[in-house]
């Protein structure tokens, strides 16, 4: 068996980095597919997370840091092009003068259907790639426990986020496999992992995932959206790891150089960290982002990102506390071996 089936990483995830110009549409290019999960965070100034999917559509957007429902936005994202998308004068995203990132992720298949298990069957649509691991669903909740949502992975999920986008506010939650069905931690708080029945106590299968009667996540004729993540060899990695409080510190193995990582700690109130190669070419990687907050790109002690993984540099509790626990997902700048059996070259 070939170590990975995809060579090229950036075919199906990609950061692009851009200067936003405040008063004109501006054209997100070079991202090499049509984007369907476009993830945009102003660096130089503070300014929300800006999510947006092409299933829900141009004009509707989602903010990581915080509980609100979709909202519909003319100056957000435009249109999902060939080779990324455009976006409009929104300031979260194309402020002008200032520095921003793009992270973007491919999807491509269209699925729909209804969904199974108990009460009644609801519509869903979505988007997905089996070749890469991920899924976009929007579906409807039906206010049954133990509902299921398909996700057409053929694989199991082992990092899937939530999110109510129409009936009310609502916090993200988050499915980990390092956490397991019966816990979940909210991508929009700094909040330690939780007891939880968001998951209706069920591991997800290679079908589907299983929810409770929760309304976060299952309200009755309100919509949802799931993002869907199953691993991938030598692309994609969901895992945790034990902090040893050096700063020669713990060392994570991926089984790729890594091109993006985003950790948590699961023990106590941290904030979500994401840190990419493309903002930060060199080691030590210091420049870091908050998913669940709305800073301008920090400055500080983090980790280095290697072929074969990442190795924390740092003392801090939030990343390399000892004895505490993080959680963490992780996408390839390249495969460490690729499928002709040829490592890459080392970080």
């Amino acid at each position: 068996m070939a170590y990975t089936t995809i060579d090229k990483p950036s075919d199906y995830f990609n950061t692009k980095l851009y200067t936003g110009n405040g008063n004109t549409d501006h054209a997100i290019t070079g991202v090499g597919f049509q984007t369907d999960f476009f993830w945009g965070k102003k660096r130089s100034a503070t300014g929300s997370n800006f999510l947006v999917n092409s299933i829900s559509g141009v004009g509707k957007h989602l903010i990581s840091d915080d509980t609100g429902a979709e909202t519909t936005f003319a100056e957000g994202v435009k249109s999902f092009d060939s080779d990324g998308v455009t976006i409009g004068t929104a300031g979260d995203i194309n402020d002008n003068s200032q520095t921003f990132v793009a992270w973007n992720w491919k999807a491509g298949t269209s699925v729909s259907g209804t969904t199974t298990g108990s009460g009644t069957g609801k519509a869903y649509s979505g988007s997905v790639s089996t070749t890469a691991g991920f899924s976009i669903i929007k579906y409807l909740g039906n206010g049954a426990a133990g509902h299921t949502i398909p996700h057409h992975l053929g694989a199991v999920p082992e990092w899937i986020l939530v999110k109510q986008t129409i009936g009310g506010t609502e916090n993200w939650f988050s499915y980990h496999v390092s956490l397991g069905n019966t816990k979940d931690i909210h991508l929009n708080q700094t909040n330690a992992g939780a007891t939880a029945d968001s998951w209706n106590d069920t591991t997800p299968t290679s079908s589907v995932f299983s929810i409770s009667d929760q309304s976060a996540v299952n309200g009755d004729g309100n919509t949802h959206v799931a993002y869907c993540f199953a691993e991938k060899q030598g692309y994609s990695k969901f895992g945790s790891y034990a902090g040893n409080g050096n700063a020669n510190g713990t060392f994570v193995y991926t089984g790729f150089r890594v091109g993006w990582v985003m950790i948590k700690r699961t023990n106590g109130s941290n904030g979500w960290y994401i840190y990419d190669s493309t903002r930060d070419p060199l080691n030590q990687n210091t420049k870091a982002l908050l998913a669940a907050e709305s800073d301008a790109e920090q400055d500080e002690s983090g980790m280095d990102l290697l072929s074969n993984g990442f190795k924390l540099r740092n003392t801090d509790g939030s990343k390399n506390g000892s004895g505490n626990s993080y959680i963490y997902m992780a996408f390839a700048e390249s495969p460490f071996v690729n499928s002709k059996g040829v490592p890459a070259t080392a970080r």
